[in-house]
């Protein structure tokens, strides 16, 4: 069992190793659900095999161990070693260091997998695009059950949930490479027609009501931008645009449903498909969004985010947002 945990333990560090250093592209959640069968099943051999075998032979050296005092004893000879027997024991019953990696593991590789799995997944910011409001750096939760469970790594549903709304910020499998996880905000529902000409955000042909803001000073490009304050659904949020950036949608590519996408020298208008969602970033000129590459599929959607829990470079930033 030892050489077979070795290479189990070998497999799942040459798996991460080649993923972090970009030979594979890995799979978190695979990963994860094969850690808890894999220490799952140790458990329970721990705890119906080799632990009792340990017992048996820590009572079985107990006994021989008490025969020989007797026998001692009879020939007039007082032993020793009270402390030493109990040693023994307990060195007999303790776990050897495979299980220890293993079976030791399980129950916190079990609760991880269950919350990220089925209430919290957390996330951490790459880019700038949902400047003002995510920055790069932070660490956010993200709700997995309010649009309804789902079974990990299949992604199929099991329990109904809320649709997600305009003005939500989600977290989704990118389409055009779903192992990517992509985060922006909602802007249209399925029926919505969402159109955004010269800068200028409107749902169903009703601009989104906005707010001037003092200028935003972005860190990771050293330069301030124009900010406003938008009110998509029940609450406000503040968005960025650049001047000096054009109004048209440069590069736009040929995805599903393109056809119900007008581009223009404004900007583009689209009709929002059935089951798809337009999703936009609130730094809305460095964000790589639905205006080119698309709507999300509702299958696609991971969960609503809702708190940012760290920032190591900013704890002021530790927080809820909108």
């Amino acid at each position: 069992m030892q050489v077979l945990t070795s290479l189990i333990l070998a497999a799942f560090v040459g798996y991460i190793g080649a993923w972090y250093v970009g030979a594979i592209e890995g799979n978190f959640a695979l990963l994860l659900l094969l850690a808890t069968i894999v220490t799952g099943a140790y458990w329970l051999a721990e705890r119906f095999y080799f632990l009792p075998r340990r017992k048996q032979a820590a009572a079985a050296f107990a006994t021989s161990t008490q025969q020989r005092r007797e026998e001692l004893e009879r020939m007039g000879i007082r032993p020793d070693g009270a402390d030493d027997l109990q040693a023994a024991q307990h060195k007999l019953i303790m776990q050897p260091w495979w299980l220890d990696w293993t079976a030791g593991l399980f129950p916190v590789i079990l609760v991880v997998f269950l919350l990220r799995s089925f209430l919290f997944e957390p996330f951490k910011i790459p880019s700038g695009s949902m400047y003002p409001t995510l920055w790069v750096g932070d660490l956010i939760l993200v709700n997995k059950y309010t649009y309804g469970l789902r079974l990990p790594v299949a992604n199929t549903r099991i329990t109904d949930g809320n649709k997600p709304k305009a003005g939500d910020v989600i977290v989704f499998r990118y389409p055009p490479q779903p192992t990517v996880d992509y985060i922006k905000r909602v802007i249209g529902t399925p029926g919505d027609t969402v159109a955004y000409l010269n800068k200028r955000l409107t749902i169903n042909g009703k601009p989104v009501p906005t707010t001037n803001l003092p200028d935003f000073f972005e860190e990771d490009a050293m330069r301030y931008f124009s900010q406003f304050q938008e009110k998509i659904g029940e609450k406000p949020h503040n968005v960025l645009n650049n001047k000096e950036a054009p109004a048209f949608v440069q590069g736009a590519s040929n995805f599903q449903h393109r056809d119900l996408c007008n581009y223009s020298v404004e900007g583009v208008t689209c009709k929002v498909p059935e089951g798809q969602y337009f999703v936009m970033g609130d730094n809305r000129d460095n964000s790589l969004d639905s205006r080119y590459w698309g709507f999300v599929p509702e299958a696609n959607i991971v969960g609503r985010a809702f708190f940012i829990w760290m920032n190591f470079g900013n704890f002021k930033r530790i927080g809820s947002f909108n």
